[in-house]
């Protein structure tokens, strides 16, 4: 058994984020202005130091399981995927992503990252529901989600403001009843 694949898929799986990950790769994906563009972590540059303290700070966490994002065929770490924080009170959970190869764009990597990790959730963590939110202009983002299941349950008017423009949020869920049906 290898126990580096935490979650397997067809094309991908899910392991830790580890330390030896925080490469000069991962780092331009955090400062590329087109892989950042719908992500939080735009705001503040990263720099390796502050990109492996975040690794170690979220190693183990059971409120909010990390994951990188690897391909099946070479073990290429191409994104990360995170399920949390998790509000063990209410069984709910957000789910963030970014697929940092934009050569793998559009090509149903995030798609099946989301569906391997609410899977997870349902079936692992027994959640009653999985969030997730992006920028109204991140369509594909918005796709993914509803292609696994996920439902457009609302729309936050200005939610965010990048650059000057103020950004509605899509907000995306599906329910535990939804995900056994």
């Amino acid at each position: 058994m290898d126990f580096s694949k935490f979650i397997s898929g067809k094309r991908i799986y899910l392991r830790e984020v580890r330390l030896s990950d925080v490469t000069e790769q991962y780092y331009n994906w955090l400062n590329d202005p087109e892989i950042n563009q719908f992500l939080e972590t735009k705001f503040v540059p990263r720099s390796l130091g502050n990109i492996a303290e975040f690794v170690k700070r979220m190693d183990g966490n059971e409120n909010e399981p990390f994951f990188a994002i690897c391909l099946n065929e070479d073990d290429r770490h191409v994104g990360n995927i995170k399920i949390g924080p998790i509000n063990w009170h209410h069984r709910s959970a957000d789910i963030s992503l970014f697929v940092g190869d934009k050569n793998l764009w559009g090509k149903g990597i995030a798609s099946e990252a989301i569906q391997l990790v609410t899977d997870f959730g349902f079936r692992t963590l027994n959640l009653n529901k999985i969030k997730a939110g992006c920028y109204a202009g991140n369509l594909g983002s918005a796709k993914a989600f509803e292609r696994c299941g996920f439902t457009r349950e609302g729309l936050l008017r200005e939610q965010f403001i990048s650059r000057g423009q103020k950004i509605d949020m899509i907000v995306l869920g599906i329910t535990a009843t939804d995900y056994w049906k």
